[in-house]
Protein backbone atom coordinates (compact mmCIF):
# COMPACT_ATOMS: atom_id res chain seq x y z
CA UNK A 1 0.00 0.00 0.00
CA UNK A 2 1.56 3.58 -0.81
CA UNK A 3 2.34 5.15 2.41
CA UNK A 4 1.46 8.94 2.95
CA UNK A 5 4.73 10.26 1.73
CA UNK A 6 4.98 8.05 -1.68
CA UNK A 7 1.70 9.97 -2.57
CA UNK A 8 3.14 13.31 -1.86
CA UNK A 9 6.00 12.28 -4.03
CA UNK A 10 4.00 11.65 -7.66
CA UNK A 11 3.82 15.17 -9.51
CA UNK A 12 1.47 17.35 -10.55
CA UNK A 13 0.88 15.42 -13.86
CA UNK A 14 -2.67 15.03 -14.65
CA UNK A 15 -3.28 11.65 -16.98
CA UNK A 16 -4.99 13.33 -19.73
CA UNK A 17 -2.12 15.51 -20.61
CA UNK A 18 -0.14 14.91 -23.24
CA UNK A 19 2.60 16.93 -25.23
CA UNK A 20 1.48 18.56 -28.48
CA UNK A 21 2.59 20.58 -31.67
CA UNK A 22 2.83 24.24 -30.24
CA UNK A 23 0.81 27.04 -31.72
CA UNK A 24 1.66 30.48 -32.18
CA UNK A 25 0.80 33.33 -29.66
CA UNK A 26 -1.35 36.32 -31.13
CA UNK A 27 1.58 39.34 -31.42
CA UNK A 28 -0.17 41.22 -33.92
CA UNK A 29 -3.65 42.66 -34.64
CA UNK A 30 -6.84 40.40 -35.76
CA UNK A 31 -10.04 40.29 -36.93
CA UNK A 32 -12.64 37.88 -36.78
CA UNK A 33 -17.00 37.21 -36.70
CA UNK A 34 -16.07 35.70 -33.44
CA UNK A 35 -13.63 35.70 -30.97
CA UNK A 36 -13.39 32.93 -28.30
CA UNK A 37 -11.99 33.52 -24.98
CA UNK A 38 -10.67 30.26 -23.59
CA UNK A 39 -9.81 27.09 -25.58
CA UNK A 40 -11.28 24.07 -22.98
CA UNK A 41 -14.69 21.95 -24.46
CA UNK A 42 -17.53 25.47 -23.87
CA UNK A 43 -14.55 27.49 -26.51
CA UNK A 44 -14.36 24.52 -28.80
CA UNK A 45 -17.79 23.22 -29.16
CA UNK A 46 -18.89 26.88 -29.90
CA UNK A 47 -16.71 26.90 -32.70
CA UNK A 48 -17.33 23.52 -33.91
CA UNK A 49 -21.32 24.47 -33.91
CA UNK A 50 -20.48 27.82 -35.23
CA UNK A 51 -18.16 26.85 -38.60
CA UNK A 52 -20.90 23.73 -38.83
CA UNK A 53 -23.82 26.15 -39.06
CA UNK A 54 -21.45 28.85 -41.14
CA UNK A 55 -18.65 27.76 -42.64
CA UNK A 56 -17.83 30.95 -43.96
CA UNK A 57 -16.88 32.49 -40.53
CA UNK A 58 -14.29 33.47 -39.15
CA UNK A 59 -13.56 32.40 -36.10
CA UNK A 60 -10.55 33.12 -33.51
CA UNK A 61 -10.13 31.43 -30.12
CA UNK A 62 -7.76 32.89 -27.58
CA UNK A 63 -6.14 30.29 -24.83
CA UNK A 64 -3.99 32.03 -22.13
CA UNK A 65 -2.16 28.16 -21.57
CA UNK A 66 -2.49 25.65 -23.84
CA UNK A 67 -6.21 23.66 -25.42
CA UNK A 68 -7.68 21.76 -22.89
CA UNK A 69 -5.62 23.51 -19.90
CA UNK A 70 -8.05 24.37 -17.24
CA UNK A 71 -11.19 21.67 -16.33
CA UNK A 72 -11.34 20.26 -20.21
CA UNK A 73 -8.12 18.23 -19.54
CA UNK A 74 -8.35 17.53 -15.68
CA UNK A 75 -11.93 16.04 -14.98
CA UNK A 76 -13.04 12.53 -14.15
CA UNK A 77 -13.92 11.63 -17.84
CA UNK A 78 -17.97 11.49 -17.19
CA UNK A 79 -19.97 12.78 -20.07
CA UNK A 80 -23.11 12.53 -18.02
CA UNK A 81 -26.27 13.73 -17.82
CA UNK A 82 -26.27 15.20 -14.60
CA UNK A 83 -27.76 18.59 -13.19
CA UNK A 84 -25.72 20.30 -10.54
CA UNK A 85 -28.92 21.26 -8.82
CA UNK A 86 -32.47 18.94 -8.51
CA UNK A 87 -35.40 18.92 -10.50
CA UNK A 88 -37.33 20.14 -8.25
CA UNK A 89 -35.04 22.94 -7.55
CA UNK A 90 -35.69 23.97 -11.07
CA UNK A 91 -38.87 23.17 -11.45
CA UNK A 92 -39.36 26.16 -8.15
CA UNK A 93 -37.05 28.73 -10.21
CA UNK A 94 -38.72 27.92 -13.79
CA UNK A 95 -41.50 25.47 -13.84
CA UNK A 96 -42.39 21.66 -13.64
CA UNK A 97 -42.24 21.78 -17.81
CA UNK A 98 -38.55 23.38 -18.16
CA UNK A 99 -37.27 21.39 -15.75
CA UNK A 100 -38.32 17.97 -17.75
CA UNK A 101 -37.18 19.76 -21.02
CA UNK A 102 -33.79 20.49 -19.10
CA UNK A 103 -33.09 16.55 -18.40
CA UNK A 104 -34.27 15.77 -21.60
CA UNK A 105 -31.70 17.46 -23.54
CA UNK A 106 -29.23 16.61 -20.91
CA UNK A 107 -29.92 13.06 -21.93
CA UNK A 108 -29.94 13.48 -25.41
CA UNK A 109 -26.71 15.41 -24.85
CA UNK A 110 -25.03 12.30 -23.73
CA UNK A 111 -25.98 10.72 -26.95
CA UNK A 112 -24.69 13.58 -29.24
CA UNK A 113 -20.98 13.51 -27.72
CA UNK A 114 -21.21 10.28 -29.35
CA UNK A 115 -22.28 11.16 -32.83
CA UNK A 116 -20.51 14.17 -32.81
CA UNK A 117 -17.36 11.65 -32.05
CA UNK A 118 -18.21 9.15 -34.95
CA UNK A 119 -19.05 11.59 -37.50
CA UNK A 120 -15.28 13.72 -37.00
CA UNK A 121 -13.62 10.61 -36.47
CA UNK A 122 -12.31 11.67 -32.96
CA UNK A 123 -11.37 8.70 -30.96
CA UNK A 124 -12.04 9.81 -27.53
CA UNK A 125 -12.44 6.22 -25.79
CA UNK A 126 -16.28 7.47 -25.59
CA UNK A 127 -17.98 4.52 -24.17
CA UNK A 128 -21.89 4.99 -23.54
CA UNK A 129 -22.28 2.27 -20.41
CA UNK A 130 -23.86 4.18 -17.95
CA UNK A 131 -23.42 5.41 -14.09
CA UNK A 132 -24.10 4.00 -11.12
CA UNK A 133 -23.87 4.89 -7.75
CA UNK A 134 -23.61 1.98 -5.00
CA UNK A 135 -25.29 2.34 -1.53
CA UNK A 136 -22.92 0.87 0.65
CA UNK A 137 -24.66 1.83 3.97
CA UNK A 138 -28.57 1.89 5.33
CA UNK A 139 -28.71 5.97 4.99
CA UNK A 140 -27.33 5.01 1.04
CA UNK A 141 -29.70 2.84 0.55
CA UNK A 142 -32.46 4.64 1.98
CA UNK A 143 -31.66 7.24 -0.83
CA UNK A 144 -31.77 5.38 -3.18
CA UNK A 145 -35.18 4.24 -3.16
CA UNK A 146 -36.05 8.03 -1.85
CA UNK A 147 -34.61 9.11 -5.43
CA UNK A 148 -36.27 6.28 -7.66
CA UNK A 149 -39.71 7.67 -5.61
CA UNK A 150 -38.91 11.43 -6.59
CA UNK A 151 -38.25 10.44 -10.35
CA UNK A 152 -41.44 8.69 -10.79
CA UNK A 153 -43.64 11.24 -9.23
CA UNK A 154 -41.80 13.90 -11.29
CA UNK A 155 -42.65 12.31 -14.27
CA UNK A 156 -39.24 10.30 -15.17
CA UNK A 157 -40.23 6.91 -14.44
CA UNK A 158 -36.94 5.81 -16.53
CA UNK A 159 -34.87 8.41 -15.58
CA UNK A 160 -33.25 5.66 -12.87
CA UNK A 161 -33.57 2.19 -11.29
CA UNK A 162 -32.85 0.67 -8.58
CA UNK A 163 -30.67 -2.25 -8.11
CA UNK A 164 -30.51 -5.02 -4.80
CA UNK A 165 -27.28 -5.71 -3.69
CA UNK A 166 -26.63 -8.69 -5.92
CA UNK A 167 -27.11 -6.50 -9.06
CA UNK A 168 -25.45 -4.11 -7.76
CA UNK A 169 -22.13 -5.99 -7.09
CA UNK A 170 -21.93 -8.20 -9.93
CA UNK A 171 -21.84 -4.53 -12.04
CA UNK A 172 -19.18 -3.40 -9.57
CA UNK A 173 -17.26 -5.77 -7.28
CA UNK A 174 -16.97 -2.71 -3.95
CA UNK A 175 -17.21 -3.77 -0.34
CA UNK A 176 -20.16 -3.39 1.72
CA UNK A 177 -22.58 -2.62 -1.50
CA UNK A 178 -26.85 -3.17 -1.04
CA UNK A 179 -27.98 -1.93 -3.62
CA UNK A 180 -27.21 0.72 -6.65
CA UNK A 181 -28.83 3.64 -8.50
CA UNK A 182 -28.66 3.31 -12.44
CA UNK A 183 -29.27 5.58 -15.47
CA UNK A 184 -27.62 4.90 -18.75
CA UNK A 185 -27.15 8.70 -19.30
CA UNK A 186 -23.95 8.65 -19.39
CA UNK A 187 -20.57 7.94 -20.98
CA UNK A 188 -17.04 7.62 -20.26
CA UNK A 189 -14.48 9.66 -22.12
CA UNK A 190 -10.74 10.62 -22.19
CA UNK A 191 -11.28 13.99 -21.63
CA UNK A 192 -7.18 14.70 -23.06
CA UNK A 193 -8.51 13.26 -26.43
CA UNK A 194 -11.76 14.94 -26.92
CA UNK A 195 -10.12 18.32 -25.99
CA UNK A 196 -7.26 17.85 -28.48
CA UNK A 197 -9.48 16.32 -31.05
CA UNK A 198 -11.91 19.02 -31.11
CA UNK A 199 -9.58 21.54 -31.30
CA UNK A 200 -8.25 19.39 -34.21
CA UNK A 201 -11.27 19.39 -35.92
CA UNK A 202 -12.12 23.21 -35.52
CA UNK A 203 -8.55 24.45 -36.93
CA UNK A 204 -9.49 21.65 -40.02
CA UNK A 205 -13.16 24.03 -40.44
CA UNK A 206 -10.88 27.13 -40.43
CA UNK A 207 -10.81 28.44 -36.37
CA UNK A 208 -7.24 30.00 -35.63
CA UNK A 209 -6.56 28.81 -32.34
CA UNK A 210 -3.36 31.19 -30.56
CA UNK A 211 -2.42 29.99 -27.34
CA UNK A 212 -0.11 31.69 -24.25
CA UNK A 213 -2.24 34.23 -25.22
CA UNK A 214 -4.39 36.03 -22.34
CA UNK A 215 -6.94 38.22 -22.47
CA UNK A 216 -6.33 41.46 -20.69
CA UNK A 217 -9.81 43.34 -21.45
CA UNK A 218 -12.81 41.82 -23.07
CA UNK A 219 -15.67 44.18 -24.22
CA UNK A 220 -17.89 44.80 -26.78
CA UNK A 221 -16.31 43.78 -30.13
CA UNK A 222 -13.01 43.12 -29.19
CA UNK A 223 -10.61 41.71 -27.05
CA UNK A 224 -7.10 42.47 -26.31
CA UNK A 225 -3.96 40.69 -25.33
CA UNK A 226 -0.20 41.34 -24.07
CA UNK A 227 0.61 42.01 -27.64
CA UNK A 228 -1.88 42.28 -29.84
CA UNK A 229 -5.86 42.08 -29.91
CA UNK A 230 -8.63 41.06 -31.95
CA UNK A 231 -11.90 42.97 -33.41
CA UNK A 232 -15.34 41.19 -33.94
CA UNK A 233 -18.76 41.49 -33.63
CA UNK A 234 -19.35 38.65 -31.54
CA UNK A 235 -17.53 37.97 -28.14
CA UNK A 236 -17.45 34.86 -26.22
CA UNK A 237 -16.27 33.92 -23.08
CA UNK A 238 -15.99 30.73 -22.23
CA UNK A 239 -13.09 31.00 -19.00
CA UNK A 240 -15.58 28.50 -16.36
CA UNK A 241 -13.81 28.84 -13.13
CA UNK A 242 -11.05 30.91 -14.00
CA UNK A 243 -13.75 33.72 -15.14
CA UNK A 244 -13.58 35.05 -11.24
CA UNK A 245 -9.93 36.63 -12.40
CA UNK A 246 -12.05 38.48 -14.72
CA UNK A 247 -12.51 42.39 -13.04
CA UNK A 248 -16.40 42.43 -13.89
CA UNK A 249 -16.75 38.61 -12.86
CA UNK A 250 -14.91 38.52 -9.53
CA UNK A 251 -18.03 37.11 -7.45
CA UNK A 252 -20.39 35.48 -9.95
CA UNK A 253 -18.49 32.43 -9.84
CA UNK A 254 -16.14 30.69 -7.39
CA UNK A 255 -13.32 28.18 -8.08
CA UNK A 256 -13.39 24.56 -6.40
CA UNK A 257 -11.06 22.40 -6.82
CA UNK A 258 -11.56 18.42 -7.42
CA UNK A 259 -8.67 16.52 -7.21
CA UNK A 260 -8.18 12.86 -9.04
CA UNK A 261 -5.62 9.90 -8.84
CA UNK A 262 -4.96 7.58 -10.96
CA UNK A 263 -3.44 3.92 -11.02
CA UNK A 264 -1.43 2.29 -12.65
CA UNK A 265 -2.93 -0.06 -15.81
CA UNK A 266 -4.46 -2.96 -13.57
CA UNK A 267 -3.85 -6.60 -14.55
CA UNK A 268 -7.36 -8.01 -16.53
CA UNK A 269 -7.22 -10.78 -14.17
CA UNK A 270 -8.05 -8.11 -11.36
CA UNK A 271 -9.82 -6.39 -13.06
CA UNK A 272 -12.34 -8.87 -13.55
CA UNK A 273 -12.35 -10.26 -10.32
CA UNK A 274 -13.19 -6.47 -8.46
CA UNK A 275 -15.40 -6.18 -11.38
CA UNK A 276 -14.19 -3.64 -13.39
CA UNK A 277 -13.86 -5.04 -16.41
CA UNK A 278 -15.95 -2.71 -18.06
CA UNK A 279 -16.43 1.30 -18.73
CA UNK A 280 -19.20 2.21 -16.21
CA UNK A 281 -19.14 5.13 -14.45
CA UNK A 282 -19.56 4.59 -10.77
CA UNK A 283 -19.50 6.17 -7.36
CA UNK A 284 -21.23 5.82 -3.65
CA UNK A 285 -24.28 8.08 -2.11
CA UNK A 286 -22.01 9.92 0.07
CA UNK A 287 -22.42 13.35 0.38
CA UNK A 288 -18.64 14.37 -0.15
CA UNK A 289 -18.46 13.26 -3.75
CA UNK A 290 -15.97 11.10 -5.35
CA UNK A 291 -15.92 9.40 -8.32
CA UNK A 292 -14.32 6.76 -10.32
CA UNK A 293 -13.48 5.11 -14.13
CA UNK A 294 -11.64 2.43 -15.95
CA UNK A 295 -10.09 3.93 -18.38
CA UNK A 296 -9.62 2.04 -21.96
CA UNK A 297 -6.09 1.02 -20.93
CA UNK A 298 -7.81 -0.23 -17.43
CA UNK A 299 -6.24 2.30 -15.10
CA UNK A 300 -8.79 3.37 -11.89
CA UNK A 301 -9.42 7.33 -12.32
CA UNK A 302 -10.84 7.90 -8.55
CA UNK A 303 -11.41 11.31 -7.52
CA UNK A 304 -13.57 13.37 -5.17
CA UNK A 305 -13.96 17.03 -3.32
CA UNK A 306 -12.50 18.12 -0.34
CA UNK A 307 -10.01 20.63 -1.13
CA UNK A 308 -10.49 23.80 0.76
CA UNK A 309 -11.94 27.22 -1.05
CA UNK A 310 -8.98 29.52 -1.11
CA UNK A 311 -9.50 33.13 -0.31
CA UNK A 312 -10.29 35.59 -2.66
CA UNK A 313 -10.81 33.07 -5.31
CA UNK A 314 -7.41 31.98 -5.96
CA UNK A 315 -6.28 30.40 -8.52
CA UNK A 316 -2.82 28.87 -8.27
CA UNK A 317 -0.23 25.80 -9.30
CA UNK A 318 0.27 25.14 -5.90
CA UNK A 319 -4.00 24.29 -4.98
CA UNK A 320 -3.86 21.72 -7.36
CA UNK A 321 -2.40 18.80 -4.89
CA UNK A 322 -3.55 18.96 -1.14
CA UNK A 323 -1.77 15.71 0.37
CA UNK A 324 -4.18 15.23 2.54
CA UNK A 325 -7.08 15.44 0.00
CA UNK A 326 -5.50 13.00 -2.30
CA UNK A 327 -4.41 11.25 1.01
CA UNK A 328 -8.45 10.91 1.84
CA UNK A 329 -9.31 10.11 -1.63
CA UNK A 330 -7.33 7.23 -1.92
CA UNK A 331 -8.50 5.73 1.38
CA UNK A 332 -12.01 6.08 -0.05
CA UNK A 333 -10.72 3.94 -3.24
CA UNK A 334 -9.25 1.38 -0.78
CA UNK A 335 -12.89 1.68 1.25
CA UNK A 336 -14.26 0.48 -2.21
CA UNK A 337 -11.51 -2.04 -3.08
CA UNK A 338 -9.43 -3.07 -0.01
CA UNK A 339 -7.46 -5.68 -2.89
CA UNK A 340 -5.95 -2.81 -4.76
CA UNK A 341 -3.78 -1.79 -1.43
CA UNK A 342 -0.41 -2.75 -3.36
CA UNK A 343 -2.04 -1.25 -6.79
CA UNK A 344 0.56 1.89 -8.13
CA UNK A 345 -0.53 5.52 -8.03
CA UNK A 346 1.40 7.04 -11.30
CA UNK A 347 -0.48 10.18 -11.18
CA UNK A 348 -2.27 12.60 -9.19
CA UNK A 349 -3.49 15.76 -10.21
CA UNK A 350 -6.68 18.92 -9.34
CA UNK A 351 -8.01 21.25 -11.41
CA UNK A 352 -10.97 24.02 -10.52
CA UNK A 353 -14.13 23.88 -11.34
CA UNK A 354 -16.74 27.03 -11.82
CA UNK A 355 -19.64 27.24 -8.86
CA UNK A 356 -21.88 29.82 -9.42
CA UNK A 357 -23.82 31.11 -6.13
CA UNK A 358 -26.77 28.99 -6.89
CA UNK A 359 -25.08 26.14 -8.08
CA UNK A 360 -27.05 27.02 -11.95
CA UNK A 361 -25.36 26.67 -14.60
CA UNK A 362 -25.82 29.40 -17.26
CA UNK A 363 -25.56 30.32 -21.01
CA UNK A 364 -25.88 33.46 -21.22
CA UNK A 365 -25.90 36.35 -24.21
CA UNK A 366 -26.51 40.29 -24.23
CA UNK A 367 -27.71 40.73 -27.46
CA UNK A 368 -26.65 44.50 -27.37
CA UNK A 369 -22.64 43.93 -26.51
CA UNK A 370 -22.95 40.69 -28.19
CA UNK A 371 -20.85 39.60 -25.99
CA UNK A 372 -21.80 35.67 -24.86
CA UNK A 373 -20.61 33.70 -21.92
CA UNK A 374 -21.34 30.24 -20.75
CA UNK A 375 -20.15 27.96 -17.60
CA UNK A 376 -20.51 27.54 -14.07
CA UNK A 377 -21.17 24.05 -14.18
CA UNK A 378 -20.01 22.62 -10.63
CA UNK A 379 -18.30 20.01 -12.05
CA UNK A 380 -20.74 17.95 -14.54
CA UNK A 381 -19.63 20.39 -17.27
CA UNK A 382 -18.23 17.33 -19.77
CA UNK A 383 -21.79 17.42 -21.37
CA UNK A 384 -22.97 20.42 -20.36
CA UNK A 385 -20.48 22.13 -22.32
CA UNK A 386 -21.45 20.65 -25.21
CA UNK A 387 -25.35 21.43 -25.11
CA UNK A 388 -23.93 25.35 -24.02
CA UNK A 389 -22.12 25.50 -27.24
CA UNK A 390 -24.99 24.72 -29.49
CA UNK A 391 -27.66 27.17 -27.48
CA UNK A 392 -24.61 29.72 -27.62
CA UNK A 393 -24.58 28.93 -31.84
CA UNK A 394 -28.15 29.75 -31.46
CA UNK A 395 -27.65 32.86 -29.46
CA UNK A 396 -25.32 34.14 -32.06
CA UNK A 397 -26.64 33.12 -35.30
CA UNK A 398 -29.89 33.92 -34.24
CA UNK A 399 -31.19 30.27 -35.06
CA UNK A 400 -35.10 29.33 -33.16
CA UNK A 401 -34.57 26.07 -31.65
CA UNK A 402 -36.39 24.42 -28.47
CA UNK A 403 -32.86 24.35 -26.12
CA UNK A 404 -32.73 28.59 -26.82
CA UNK A 405 -35.93 27.86 -23.98
CA UNK A 406 -34.10 25.69 -21.51
CA UNK A 407 -33.92 27.22 -17.57
CA UNK A 408 -30.23 27.51 -17.83
CA UNK A 409 -30.50 30.25 -21.00
CA UNK A 410 -29.90 33.55 -19.77
CA UNK A 411 -30.10 32.50 -16.23
CA UNK A 412 -28.70 35.01 -13.80
CA UNK A 413 -27.43 33.68 -10.76
CA UNK A 414 -27.22 35.95 -6.97
CA UNK A 415 -23.24 37.00 -6.26
CA UNK A 416 -21.34 35.45 -4.08
CA UNK A 417 -20.78 36.89 -0.95
CA UNK A 418 -17.74 39.54 -0.20
CA UNK A 419 -14.72 38.34 1.57
CA UNK A 420 -14.27 37.08 4.45
CA UNK A 421 -17.95 35.94 4.49
CA UNK A 422 -17.66 33.60 1.22
CA UNK A 423 -14.37 31.86 2.29
CA UNK A 424 -16.20 31.25 5.83
CA UNK A 425 -19.34 29.74 4.40
CA UNK A 426 -17.83 27.40 1.42
CA UNK A 427 -15.20 26.25 3.57
CA UNK A 428 -17.76 25.50 6.41
CA UNK A 429 -20.11 23.82 3.67
CA UNK A 430 -17.61 21.68 2.31
CA UNK A 431 -16.64 20.89 6.72
CA UNK A 432 -20.05 20.04 6.65
CA UNK A 433 -20.38 17.60 3.64
CA UNK A 434 -17.57 15.42 5.12
CA UNK A 435 -19.10 15.58 9.02
CA UNK A 436 -22.41 14.26 6.88
CA UNK A 437 -20.88 10.93 5.75
CA UNK A 438 -18.80 10.70 9.69
CA UNK A 439 -22.35 10.97 10.99
CA UNK A 440 -23.77 8.93 8.77
CA UNK A 441 -21.17 6.16 9.82
CA UNK A 442 -21.42 6.50 13.40
CA UNK A 443 -24.84 6.67 14.01
CA UNK A 444 -25.99 4.84 10.92
CA UNK A 445 -28.70 6.93 10.47
CA UNK A 446 -30.15 9.88 7.63
CA UNK A 447 -27.36 12.76 8.55
CA UNK A 448 -29.28 15.77 9.87
CA UNK A 449 -26.86 17.58 8.80
CA UNK A 450 -27.01 16.83 5.24
CA UNK A 451 -30.65 17.94 5.22
CA UNK A 452 -29.93 21.31 6.36
CA UNK A 453 -26.82 21.26 3.72
CA UNK A 454 -29.08 20.61 0.88
CA UNK A 455 -31.33 22.91 1.56
CA UNK A 456 -29.01 25.53 1.09
CA UNK A 457 -27.15 24.72 -1.97
CA UNK A 458 -30.67 23.21 -3.75
CA UNK A 459 -27.84 20.24 -4.98
CA UNK A 460 -27.98 16.69 -5.07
Amino acid sequence: MPSAQELTQIPNRPLWHESSRARETLVREEQADVVIVGAGYTGLWTAYYLLKAQPSLKVVLLEREVVGFGASGRNGGWASAIFPISLERVAHMYSHDAALHLQAAMNETVNEIGRVLDLEDIDADYAKQGFLSLARSQPQFDRIQASVDASVRFGLPDQWRALDAKEASTRIGAERVLGGLYTEHCALIHPGKLVRGLAAVVEGMGARIFEKTAALHIAAGQVRTAHGGVKARTVVRATEAFSCQLPLCSRSVIPLYSLVLATEPLPQTLRQRLRLDHRLAFNDMRHLRVYGQVTAEGRLVFGGRGAPYRFRSRIAPEDELVDKVHANIHAAMLEFFPELADARITHRWGGALGVSRDWCPTVSMDKDARIAWAGNYVGDGVATSNLAGRILRNLILERDEAINRLPVVNHRSPAWEPEPFRWIGINGGLTAAGFSDFEERLTNRPSRTARVLEKLTGAH
